[in-house]
């Protein structure tokens, strides 16, 4: 593995300085203060005058008014953002980020793609991983990876587009029975989420006329239906099944 181009072998000091990281599990010291968990990492990357880059972070991640809190008082939200500002301090060029919302609440989960977006303008690359394909969403590349292979590499519209079919939307009764029925019976790709299924057909105006009409031999209303637009999840439920 390569990163700016040389060996992580051969330079690992040099690139550890380039870099940050986020794990998926808190790791930072619950009894230390948030203050003082900024200072302890700016201390391992020799970061010396780092008082004024802290304060920019307090700020930054709006955990100015919680400064002298401990870590083990802080909400889940709020803990990752203290590990990102922590992961910050030195000014990395490349930032790692393992399931960064894994587990927090979408007030804290929203704040904290916002802090993310912003460090796009200062230049700071962002590598995560994510189970939320609505997040992945969000990103300039997407690998999609299933037990430890890629299914699909590239841009998030690009790899909806490379599905080549149409995504029809519908509301019915009993909706676990007409699942089974356009899955075993009449034989396409169904994902259901919720109370809605979406079907992949390669033409809705010359396939719905048939599922709609086998659903309403089995005594099935269809409430509402709709073309959408593939999701990431659509594809990857998709891959996932085709990849066997």
């Amino acid at each position: 593995v390569n990163i700016f181009e040389k060996s992580i072998i051969h330079n690992k000091k040099e690139i550890q300085n380039r870099i940050g990281y986020l794990s998926q599990k808190f790791s930072l010291y619950g009894d230390l203060s948030i203050d003082e968990n900024i200072e302890f990492f700016a201390d391992i990357h020799g970061v010396g005058d780092y008082k004024q880059r802290r304060n920019e972070l307090l700020e930054f991640t709006r955990l100015m008014p919680f400064r002298t809190r401990t870590a083990e008082k802080l909400s889940g939200g709020m803990k990752q953002k203290l590990a990102l500002a922590c992961s910050l301090i030195h000014k990395p060029k490349i930032i790692f980020l393992d399931e960064p919302t894994t587990g927090v609440d979408p007030v804290s989960r929203r704040d904290f793609w916002k802090i993310l977006s912003a460090l796009l303008k200062e230049k700071i690359t962002i590598v995560l991983t994510t189970p939320y394909l609505d997040e992945a969403e969000r990103c300039n590349h997407v690998a999609l990876m299933h037990k430890g292979e890629i299914l699909g590499l590239d841009t998030p519209g690009s790899i909806k587009q490379k599905l080549g079919k149409e995504v029809v939307e519908i509301i019915c009764t009993k909706i676990r029975d007409a699942y089974r029925l356009i899955r075993d019976e009449i034989g396409y790709e169904v994902q259901m989420f919720g109370d809605r299924i979406n079907i992949i057909v390669d033409s809705i105006k010359t396939d719905f006329p048939h599922i709609e009409g086998v659903l309403k031999n089995n005594s099935i209303e269809i409430l509402s239906y709709r073309e959408v637009t593939p999701s990431l999840e659509n594809i990857f439920i998709h891959l996932v099944r085709k990849a066997g």
